[in-house]
């Protein structure tokens, strides 16, 4: 009888290579290779590749790499079954694994066995909990997978800046109303997170997607990958954002357990740095010596933002997580935010409804649906006052005369009768509208926008331009679309910073704006306007309805048929300090660009 040699036990602190023997002449079975601590660093601090373009995963086709991280990689992919463009995105610990040839990923050394399984389980776990969410602002997994070694998760393709890309391209930082919105549809998505005990607990501006287009922040990165394997195998620290995180990310003790307290710090941070460009002082330092200085305190700060505002970011960064906001709801409170979280789950249910064509009445406090509501109300509101006004022009009698705001009254004295006989004007265009912004401009105001390229290919260029202006001023952009649009361009959603100096050229857009040339083909006519002060359109028709806002044209065309001689309600209204005189003090440009 032969003799048979024991198995050999698998020992996991055994520090060798795990190598195919089909990067080898062989047979394609496994076997390890003794590593040199030199040979470990070394492998370590390679890169290991990743799947080259048009590798099939099942119905999916990998396009093109987006990213990749010390964790994982994500790829754009084309779906095939559903003809649509995917992200993909692949566990892959870059220090902790190897590719072979044909695609498969193992650990590199025996002894990361566990940490990788540990890395991946984890991955998967959070693919898992991401797929149970149904909000706009949470990051959607449509399904995941292990195959080759490794796992993968297929999502959403979006496009955009991030948060922090964003603030890069405003030096004067956000502005209250911008900030209000990112959060309101944060605190939102963090609520439906929270309901399921689930916590972000990385939160940061590098973490939040602002999506083309519509401006809505997604979160991104749940990370829970990569807190295993930064937890079994290095300092805790690495993976923590100093400034963001709380100290009960560093403690870990029972009396500092974590939970909603601890995404609302870091959300007070990112609203902090916005706010002042700086990030607040890491929560590990403050414990002994806080430095910590409060916004609702500083005097500069309060010129540009609320003090509610700023109280309740102050109160969101407490050093004890037992001082800060214990919920979202009590955070949104203080924010002003005047919905409960817990309508979150009603709207996504109305937003559910609405995509598979069912109608659902808004819910009840929903601040969005309310303000459509109120829009349309306005909207009918000013388009009777428009043809009341025409009636009392007439000479007719109405009996809800009196409601109506005095600048759509006729003038004392004016005799009815002769509105009869007078030819009615035809009225106004939104391109005569337009140009009725430069009427009362003031004289050596001088300012000069000139267009990059006059004529554009739609789908192809920009619509971009520069501008000079004599004066410091505030800068706002109109464009009266190809398409019949109004819009206000600048400030907008993603930049609110438009300030400009004597003689200091101001290129637009910026990165983050999406003002491609989208056809149709027409003309583009641009008006620039700087003004010495800050500008209200609120009696203008003016709506957010993207990230660049729009002016109602039923509105502007009810308020132009009774201004008479007054300015053009696309001007607004200066904004001044109070018990300060106000000088309407302003200079314009026009130009067109013509999309071909």
């Amino acid at each position: 009888m032969n003799d048979i040699a024991p198995e050999q036990p698998t020992n996991d602190n055994d520090c060798t290579r795990i190598i195919s023997t089909s990067d080898a002449p062989g047979d394609g079975d496994m076997m390890s290779v003794p590593m040199l601590p030199g040979d470990i660093q070394e492998e370590m601090d390679s890169n290991v590749p990743v799947l080259p373009m048009g590798t099939r995963l099942g119905e999916f086709e990998i396009t093109a790499l987006i990213g990749q991280g010390g964790f994982g990689v994500v790829y754009e992919a084309r779906d095939h079954a559903l003809e649509r463009t995917v992200a993909i995105k692949e566990y892959l610990p870059v220090s902790l694994s190897t590719r072979q040839r044909d695609g498969t990923l193992r650990p590199l050394l025996r002894c990361q066995r566990e940490t990788f399984e540990l890395g991946m389980n984890s991955f998967i776990n959070e693919a898992r909990l991401l797929a149970q969410f149904d909000h706009p602002s949470l990051l959607k997994v449509y399904r995941f997978w292990q195959e080759r070694g490794t796992a993968y998760m297929v999502m959403p393709y979006y496009r955009g800046p991030t948060l922090r890309q964003a603030l890069d391209t405003m030096p004067g930082r956000a502005d209250e109303s911008l900030l209000l919105s990112i959060i309101e549809d944060l605190t939102q998505a963090i609520a439906v997170m929270h309901r399921a005990n689930c916590y972000h607990r990385d939160i940061a501006p590098d973490n939040i997607l602002l999506l083309e287009g519509s401006g809505r922040p997604v979160l991104l990165d749940f990370g829970a990958a990569r807190r295993v394997i930064i937890n079994t195998t290095q300092d805790i620290t690495a993976i923590l954002k100093p400034g963001y995180a709380p100290i009960e990310q560093y403690a870990k003790t029972p009396d500092t357990p974590q939970g909603a307290w601890t995404d609302i710090y870091a959300l007070a941070a990112v609203l902090h740095i916005a706010i002042t460009g700086y990030k607040p002082p890491p929560s590990i330092e403050r414990v002994l010596t806080d430095s910590y200085m409060p916004l609702a305190t500083n005097a500069q700060l309060q010129r540009r933002f609320g003090t509610q505002l700023l109280a309740a970011i102050d109160a969101g960064l407490a050093v004890r997580p037992e001082a800060r906001p214990q919920s979202v709801a009590a955070f949104r409170k203080l924010l002003g935010l005047d919905e409960d979280a817990t309508v979150t789950a009603q709207r996504t249910e109305q937003v559910s409804s609405f995509a598979s064509g069912k109608n659902i009445a808004p819910a009840p406090g929903d601040k969005k649906n309310t303000l459509r509501a109120t829009m349309a109300t306005v909207l009918a509101l000013l388009a009777l006052a428009a043809g009341l006004a025409w009636w009392m022009w007439r000479g007719e009698e109405s009996p809800v005369a009196e409601a109506l705001p005095p600048h759509l009254l006729p003038v004392e004295g004016s005799a009815p009768g002769q509105a009869d006989d007078a030819p009615q004007p035809p009225p106004r265009t939104p391109a005569e509208s337009l140009a009725a912004l430069a009427h009362g401009a003031t004289s050596g105001f001088v300012v000069k926008a000139i267009p990059h390229k006059q004529d554009v290919r739609v789908g192809q260029d920009e619509l971009s331009f520069e501008i000079r202006s004599s004066r410091a001023g505030y800068v706002y952009v109109y464009l009266l679309s190809s398409n019949g649009e109004l819009l206000l361009l600048f400030p907008n959603l993603l930049d609110g910073h438009n300030r400009i100096f004597p003689n200091q050229p101001l290129t637009l857009p910026r990165a983050a704006w999406p003002l491609e040339a989208a056809g149709p083909p027409g003309v583009n006519r641009f008006a620039v306007l700087v003004s010495e002060h800050e500008r209200d359109f609120s009696n203008s028709g003016l709506r957010s309805i993207d990230v660049f806002s729009e002016f109602s044209l039923p509105v502007l065309s009810a308020l132009e048929a009774v201004r008479g001689s007054d300015p053009t309600p696309l001007l607004g209204k200066p904004v001044c300090p109070q018990d300060t005189p106000c000088q309407n003090i302003y200079g314009v440009s026009m130009f067109e660009i013509v999309e071909r």
